[in-house]
């Protein structure tokens, strides 16, 4: 048994919904391309308007402030517009080649020629700095305390400026120097006029002492002492200056100085002793130490006997043993004896009274004419 089916295929219609559906729907995205493209072309307008169109541009030539409208794209051609030229030693704030911006700043400080003087050699540099101080540091030039700088760090600078620094430097050396030592001299009175003796010998000392030079630009310019210690003392030379009256060693053969008369007797005389002392002796034990048991009781250093009148002690260095003198005021007498006291000017004359002798004491200031071995008639 089959079956028939009744269905019939559809049939196709047309309408106006079924017509725009796809056509919006595949042009929808022409519609962005466009929109896309229109966007592109207004900020591309924009972005021309905004590079051609006049800045505003603030420039400083020197501290000289100018205000600038321009249409320059980069500060080389804003340069080149304003027939600027930047110069090796010159500065600019900004690079050549930065793009200009509406109210932007640039700065340009030209250099100038200066003089400077460094160690005496002179050259020209270029700087762009107000001072002094300022232009040396610009130029890397090393300034200490010490250094001199002409004119001051403080001056203005302008063209061709004379600058001068003078390197100034300080050593400080030590100087060993000997120190010379003193001569002292003292009297000696036991010491015979005429003659010296060294009792310490000199000894120089030492000292040292610190020394300051200053040097300009290499040159010694002055020189001063800042310490100075002694390393050592220095040791004075003593010298013994003799104040003794010399002693004259008289001799048979020495000549006679001149002839003097007294209390009638003339006789010649070789020499004077002025301001003698004189004392008294006798033979007894006081005197001696001899009494008159002892066998040179009464016999003087010559071998004679002792004589009131006639003998004395004295010094034979003085007056020579056995020669006769004249004593002013006593007269006279022989030199026959010695005394470990009679030293010097001093004559004792002989006593033969202990009495008187002690009497006579201790007398000064008498004048002796020596004569000689014989006695004058």
């Amino acid at each position: 048994m089959s079956f028939q089916s009744n269905e019939t295929e559809p049939v196709k219609r047309s309408s106006a919904m079924s017509f725009a559906y796809p056509f919006t729907r595949g042009n929808k995205k022409w519609y962005m391309i466009i929109g896309a493209a229109l966007l592109a072309s207004v900020i591309g307008w924009l972005l021309w308007s905004q590079l051609t169109a006049a800045k505003t541009v603030y420039l400083s030539v020197d501290d000289q402030p100018l205000e600038i409208s321009t249409k320059a794209e980069t500060v080389a051609e804003l340069l080149e517009e304003e027939e600027l030229v930047i110069g090796e030693f010159d500065e600019l704030n900004v690079p050549l080649e930065k793009e200009i911006a509406d109210e932007d700043h640039i700065q340009i400080k030209y250099a100038v020629p200066i003089q400077l003087t460094i160690a005496g050699e002179q050259e020209t540099r270029y700087t762009t700095a107000a001072t002094v101080g300022e232009a040396l540091a610009d130029l890397g030039v090393a300034v200490d305390g010490e250094d001199k700088i002409f004119p001051s760090k403080l001056e203005a600078i302008t063209p061709d400026q004379k600058v001068t620094v003078i390197d100034i430097e300080k050593k400080v050396e030590e100087l060993e120097e000997s120190i010379p030592f003193a001569q002292v001299k003292e009297e000696d009175h036991a010491l015979t006029k005429g003659k010296q003796r060294l009792v310490q010998e000199g000894k120089s000392g030492k000292k040292v002492s610190q020394i300051e030079k200053i040097f300009a630009d290499g040159e010694q310019v002055s020189e001063s002492i800042l310490a100075t210690s002694v390393v050592e003392e220095a040791i004075d030379e003593i010298i013994q200056i003799g104040m003794k009256n010399p002693v004259t060693v008289l001799s048979a053969t020495s000549p006679a100085i001149a002839e003097a008369t007294m209390n009638s007797t003339t006789f010649s005389y070789k020499q004077v002793l002025n301001n003698v002392t004189l004392t008294a002796y006798d033979a007894g034990v006081g005197s001696t130490g001899k009494d008159k048991s002892h066998p040179q009781y009464g016999v003087t250093y010559t071998g004679t006997t002792v004589a009131e009148g006639r003998t004395i002690a004295v010094d034979p260095k003085v007056i020579p043993l056995g020669w006769w003198v004249y004593i002013d005021g006593i007269g006279l007498r022989k030199a026959e004896d010695t005394g470990s006291a009679v030293k010097g000017k001093h004559i004792d004359v002989y006593m033969e009274s202990v009495d008187e002798a002690k009497q006579f004491g201790r007398q000064k200031g008498y004048t002796v004419y020596v004569i000689g071995p014989k006695k004058p008639s």
